[in-house]
């Protein structure tokens, strides 16, 4: 079940919806815990039953480890945690790729497993052992009620692809968050631009892009071969943070404060700039549970260097499991090491638009490791963006005539122009433009579900590309 989808619009929200607020006080929980499990069955009957485990097995460990505070014995269900939790992950998500890897390599015939990767395992053993290690460390207190902290990891809207929550996050609205008309208003509409992005531009820009890469590498024009990974960009951007916005505008509708995933990425001036914009929750956890943890930057140059290519070694296996994730990690993990020891001064001596065009072409170089898994792929494609196949061809003029638009409006909705343009309205004391912002901003909404519900009763079957890692 997916959020753009028929099933999820109008029957399993609206009856969700219905039973939550009818619901008195404390009950609100055991709806939202009853309905995220109802939701994750529907796709996962089976593995509903892992993330089940994983919930009590933290619960266990967080008031163990509470109950041992300040002894050596807290450090076992520590370790009993971050052990069990990166087995899970590795097991379901890395096993076939180990084994092959063991086949091809050492000669081995071991037969694969075949499992399919549980939906969401990646998002939620993150926040659970996140848990375990802030209780451990006494930031937070342990959670003593199973139901509440079954909400915390089970919550549907950002189960399945985040953001990643801390405990720490929503700790006080697990008891106590009261909802309001404004901010249901809110949520509502934030989930409105989210359906929007995911169903009217990801899933545009990814047929653009499916018609691109399925063409020969080794003839494409370089002007193809740049739109196509442009469309790319896009896909992936706004289908990962359309989710983000739909996930922060539900929490917010019940109550929850989720923290943002994204801030307008793609007009950074560095790559430093890019991961602090980028899945903001990923890499403020992989900052404050590995890269701080093994020294930071506190321990000179060499540790930090070292520190550096861990966590994005790391960030690039965590995406899934195949070469082209760890060289997409590699790339990014090498580019700010050289940010860190001097091209991010060098940057700093030309105007802001240069660090914005190098990091953009940085980035489009990283998409291509991301996407295209094997390496004659990657370096067929490549070749093709440095211009092996041509500058322009005819395909190339086509596709820039037919799908101009579209990625204008990609290019304007990944920048804050829009934002800007309705804050104009907003602080302007003009009453035709205060008009225009009030209309704007009960129809703009409105309009967006409106054709979003028409793109997803067309195109039924669009999964969010998150999904997948």
């Amino acid at each position: 079940m997916v959020f753009s989808s028929v099933l999820f619009l109008f029957r399993f929200l609206p009856i969700f919806m219905i039973c939550y607020f009818l619901a008195p006080g404390r009950m609100k929980n055991f709806i939202l815990l009853l309905g995220s499990l109802i939701f994750y069955a529907w796709g996962e009957p089976v593995y509903i039953l892992l993330m089940l485990f994983s919930t009590v097995t933290d619960y266990a460990n967080g008031l163990l480890i509470e109950r041992f505070r300040g002894t050596r014995k807290a450090v076992l269900p520590l370790a009993a945690s971050v052990a069990v939790n990166l087995f899970v992950l590795c097991f379901f998500k890395y096993a076939d790729f180990l084994i092959g890897t063991l086949n091809q390599v050492g000669g081995f015939s071991i037969p694969l497993l075949h499992l399919p990767l549980p939906i969401g395992i990646s998002f939620y053993t993150f926040q659970t052992m996140s848990y375990t290690i802030d209780v451990y460390r006494g930031s937070v207190k342990a959670q003593r009620n199973l139901l509440d902290f079954g909400v915390y990891v089970s919550m549907f809207p950002q189960l399945i692809a985040g953001p990643i929550v801390k405990y720490r996050d929503v700790e006080t609205n697990l008891h106590d968050r009261p909802v309001n008309v404004l901010g249901i208003s809110h949520g509502l509409k934030r989930f409105c631009v989210g359906l929007a992005k995911k169903v009217l531009l990801a899933n545009s820009l990814g047929n653009l892009w499916a018609e691109i890469s399925g063409h020969d590498y080794g003839s494409m024009s370089m002007l193809t071969a740049w739109i196509g990974i442009l469309a790319f960009a896009f896909q992936i951007y706004f289908d990962f943070s359309g989710y983000s916005d739909m996930a922060i505008g539900l929490g917010e509708i019940m109550g929850f404060h989720f923290p943002e995933n994204f801030r307008y990425p793609y007009i950074s001036a560095s790559i430093t700039e890019f991961w602090r914009r980028w899945h903001i929750s990923l890499g403020s956890w992989f900052r404050e549970y590995v890269y701080i943890p093994l020294g930071g930057n506190r321990k000179g140059l060499p540790r930090q260097i070292f520190n550096i290519l861990t966590v994005w070694l790391l960030t690039g296996i965590w995406h899934g499991a195949g070469w082209n994730f760890l060289l997409w990690g590699l790339w990014f993990g090498i580019l700010l090491i050289l940010e860190k020891l001097f091209l991010g001064k060098v940057l700093s001596w030309f105007p802001r638009v240069v660090g914005v065009l190098y990091t953009c072409i940085a980035v489009l170089v990283g998409w291509t490791l991301f996407e295209l898994a094997s390496p004659a792929e990657i370096t067929g494609y490549l070749a093709a963006m440095a211009g092996a196949g041509g500058i322009v061809d005819r395909t190339a003029l086509y596709l820039l005539r037919e799908y101009f638009v579209l990625l204008a409006l990609g290019f304007i909705g990944s920048t804050p122009l829009p934002a800007m343009a309705a804050g104009c309205l907003e602080k302007a004391d003009s009453g035709l433009c205060t008009a225009l912002y009030r209309l704007g901003e009960k129809v703009i909404p409105a309009v967006l579900l409106f054709l979003a519900i028409a793109g997803i009763v067309e195109d039924s079957y669009n999964p969010f590309l998150y999904f997948r890692f």
